[in-house]
């Protein structure tokens, strides 16, 4: 996969060429690339950002000074506008992907979607954002685009958002974890639910002991306790995920715990059963 990053700040991405990420890249499955913004600017001052139109605080990323970025990155014919016929010369399997508070949550799923493509490029923006004619022009251009938010908060830049879904999308390409089996029964993976407790030895730390049924020897029995405390974390802490199980592949233990926790578990979906309050 290639991935290209585009930002004010190339030097955050320095640490990409370590750990996993770094051994990905020096066997060739990832070839990653940073591109200073400044680099395509004309100016004495290399701006980036002018005034919101409309007025209010801040300022916004200039159109211009990502399109002739892009337009070179991307292989797209440089246009007065969005002229109907023209051709996009972006590589088939080609996403631009924008950081965006106001945009849609990314996912496992999305994640996991995107670790198939061929290519990925990322725009990191800065102050109040990217002038947003520049994804609307280039989903226009025919090219694939997307704009995530990795939480409900606002960052200084899209610098952190990215690095977030690179290490999300990376680590799902075959051949990038060692143990190709350790993602399995991590959280939103297979099932939405939050992945169960892990220990390491020894079985009795400072007072504090394991569960013992994962030191029984019955792997049928650590199988469910560990499925049980991933319906109960779930339960507990993110009780939306629940409600996206279908009812249909629960299996029995699976009914049973859902029931103990407080689900009614007949219809489509599980949902709470409402606790009847003594007047």
């Amino acid at each position: 996969m290639r991935i290209d990053i585009v930002s004010v700040f190339p030097e955050f991405f320095d640490s990409l060429h370590v750990s996993l990420l770094g051994k990905a890249q020096e066997s060739g499955l990832l070839d990653i690339a940073t591109h200073n913004l400044r680099d395509w600017t004309h100016d004495v001052h290399h701006s980036v950002d002018d005034t919101p139109v409309g007025g209010g605080a801040g300022m916004v990323m200039k159109p211009e000074v990502w399109a002739e970025c892009l337009d070179e990155l991307l292989e797209v014919p440089a246009t007065s506008g969005s002229a109907a016929g023209t051709e996009p010369q972006a590589e088939p399997g080609t996403v631009l992907i924008f950081p965006n508070p106001s945009a849609p949550l990314f996912s496992q799923a999305a994640a996991t979607e995107l670790s198939h493509v061929k290519r990925i490029v990322f725009g990191c923006g800065r102050y109040e954002g990217i002038d947003a004619r520049v994804p609307q022009y280039y989903a226009q251009q025919g090219i694939d685009v997307a704009e995530y938010s990795i939480g409900d908060y606002v960052l200084n830049g899209g610098e952190v958002a990215v690095y977030a879904m690179i290490e999300a999308i990376t680590r799902l390409i075959p051949g990038f974890m060692g143990n190709p089996e350790s993602i399995v029964e991590e959280s939103y993976t297979g099932d939405p639910l939050l992945e169960h407790r892990q220990y390491t030895k020894p079985a009795t730390w400072r007072g504090l002991s394991v569960p013992a049924v994962l030191t029984s020897g019955d792997h049928s029995k650590v199988d469910r306790y560990r499925r049980d405390e991933a319906l109960e974390r779930t339960s507990r802490l993110r009780p939306d995920l629940i409600e996206t199980l279908e009812c249909a592949s629960l299996d029995k233990a699976d009914r049973k715990t859902l029931i103990g926790l407080g689900w009614e578990v007949s219809s489509v979906h599980p949902r709470r059963v409402e606790k009847k309050v003594d007047r």
